[in-house]
């Protein structure tokens, strides 16, 4: 069945005995599934669950004019206050810079001026790269949980941040709609709230990066989170050689000998893919990196 009041926007269909919740935001596939007591209750919140998560990609895209990113990325070194929510992810996004030792820079995204990870050949100028590396380093950035005042050409980017955000914000709101089991999924970051209604666990595959359509194994899992970066989707070529998408902040320039994927599995999304993000910027010390960290993990090395 589809849900006729949002037929544009949401398709809600039964599986055995769950419902699912499909959409797209945030450049990815969305799917939701959940137990509910009737179709009225589940649309009543699939439509919460699509409307959040259009709320979080309208208000933290770095692509749009009319939000707060963009009113801090044009400000041309002007302080702007921001509101509670996005103090909250800019405190997260602090949290994650002190404790990666500077990789996890969300004022990175700049670099993108002279990269392109479509898969072609890569040739940046390293001039280029200097010049921007000028406009890179949370350390510039004044913050003090209300205001925040950047450089001049500055930006900064939550794109490795808002999604895992918007799973988790999801799956924690469906008690509030008396939902209680649930797997929320998008794009691959994954989110779990207890068993299956047969009290059996979620059963999600671990992507490969060189097959998407054979999983590297499957994960069993009642309540967690789980999150994967790697290049299996963004990369470029320079001299012949593959790189991933992710740069190194402080030399403008891919990850040396980062692997090819890693996926975590954590108490939420949110921090599974801040795990997996800063394993990749540890490079070829990621598996020790995790290791450390005492969590579950997959790694697949170049």
């Amino acid at each position: 069945m589809t849900s006729a009041s949002n037929v544009m926007s949401y398709q809600l269909t039964t599986i055995d005995s769950l419902y699912k919740c499909s959409f797209s935001a945030m450049a990815s596939p969305c799917e939701i599934l959940f137990r509910a007591d009737s179709f009225q209750s589940a649309n009543k919140f699939a439509s919460f669950a699509f409307e959040e998560t259009k709320r979080i990609e309208t208000k933290f895209s770095r692509y749009r004019t009319d939000n707060i990113i963009y009113e801090i990325n044009s400000a041309n070194g002007k302080k702007i206050k921001v509101d509670e929510e996005t103090a909250r992810v800019l405190d997260y996004a602090d949290q994650c810079y002190q404790l990666s030792n500077g990789y996890f820079d969300i004022t990175s995204g700049v670099l993108r001026k002279c990269w392109v990870f479509d898969g072609t050949e890569q040739t940046p100028i390293p001039k280029q790269v200097d010049k921007l590396l000028l406009l890179v380093g949370w350390d510039k950035v004044v913050w003090n949980n209300s205001y925040i005042q950047l450089l001049p050409g500055m930006e900064i980017d939550f794109g490795g941040i808002v999604k895992e955000y918007a799973v988790d914000r999801v799956a924690e709101k469906s008690i509030t709609y008396d939902i209680s089991k649930i797997m929320v999924n998008f794009g691959g970051d994954i989110r779990t709230k207890n068993c299956k209604p047969d009290e059996s666990p979620w059963v999600i595959g671990i992507e490969n990066p060189e097959k998407e359509e054979s999983p590297l194994g499957t994960v069993e899992m009642n309540n967690g989170g789980i999150a994967t970066s790697g290049d299996s989707k963004r990369f470029c070529f320079h001299n012949g050689k593959r790189l991933g998408h992710i740069l190194n902040p402080k030399t403008g320039w891919p990850i040396k000998d980062a692997p090819r994927s890693i996926t975590v599995i954590a108490s939420n999304c949110t921090e599974a893919g801040m795990l997996a993000t800063m394993a990749m910027l540890k490079g070829g010390d990621a598996k020790q990196f995790l290791d450390l960290q005492g969590v579950r993990y997959n790694c697949v090395t170049k």
